[in-house]
């Protein structure tokens, strides 16, 4: 089985990642487009020269190493907008297809602590939904997972023939030799977690130039959140 997780940043998707990685028959991937997408854009994100310099940034030899199976099985981290325009997608239509979502408010107020003003294409939910309608798959909520984590793994365990692991819902603190260059400056608190946090408390108020953004993300959370996973 080669599963590709796709989700926008700040959504739970690195302990997504460490729960499939917790398991003895699962290799990871983490975000292999990630330097290609710099690359090619020529965007400064935090780590830019590293990141480009680390990873590989040929989306076609990338592209073919996502179809290379795991130890039994492939969990791969992928983030929607990282596909850019030209960059090899078929290979996802061997795969399971996951699509992990968050309300746009608590991925952009998330954001927004680590990368000021966050733009609609740095949170990817219109990558997402134009994903979702090219290849389809299961819609899963972080809230949900994050409420309920035993329940909602069984749950997408048994929609995937996957048999449930209760080592998904543990793994030790620090971080994974998988884990992407960017990992120092992103996945401190899921370095720090040992578990998934819970259930997560009122959205936050957003102002501004955020506001604005989630209102134009809204409905792509919407379309995707209808067709959830329960």
């Amino acid at each position: 089985m080669r599963i590709a997780m796709w989700s926008g940043p700040r959504n739970l998707s690195t302990a997504m990642m460490y729960s499939f990685g917790n398991r003895a028959d699962f290799s990871v991937m983490d975000e292999p487009f990630y330097a290609a997408y710099l690359a090619r854009t020529g965007l400064s994100h935090p780590l830019s020269d590293q990141i480009i310099a680390a990873h590989p940034t040929d989306p076609v030899k990338i592209a073919a190493s996502c179809r290379v199976g795991g130890t039994p099985h492939l969990y791969m981290k992928h983030m929607p907008h990282h596909m850019l325009d030209g960059f090899p997608v078929d290979w996802a239509r061997d795969c399971v297809n996951i699509h992990l979502i968050r309300h746009p408010a608590r991925v952009i107020a998330s954001y927004a602590a680590k990368r000021e003003t966050p733009t609609f294409d740095d949170i990817g939910f219109g990558q997402q939904t134009a994903l979702f309608n090219q290849i389809g798959g299961l819609v899963i909520d972080s809230s949900d997972i994050r409420r309920d984590p035993e329940g909602m793994l069984r749950k997408l365990c048994a929609a995937i023939d996957l048999w449930f692991d209760p080592a998904m819902l543990h793994w030790p603190a620090g971080g994974r030799r998988e884990d992407g260059i960017w990992a120092s400056y992103w996945y401190g608190a899921v370095h720090q977690s040992t578990g998934f946090a819970g259930a997560e408390g009122p959205l936050p108020k957003l102002g501004g130039m955020d506001h604005d953004v989630m209102m134009q993300a809204q409905p792509h959370y919407d379309q995707l959140y209808d067709q959830r996973l329960r």
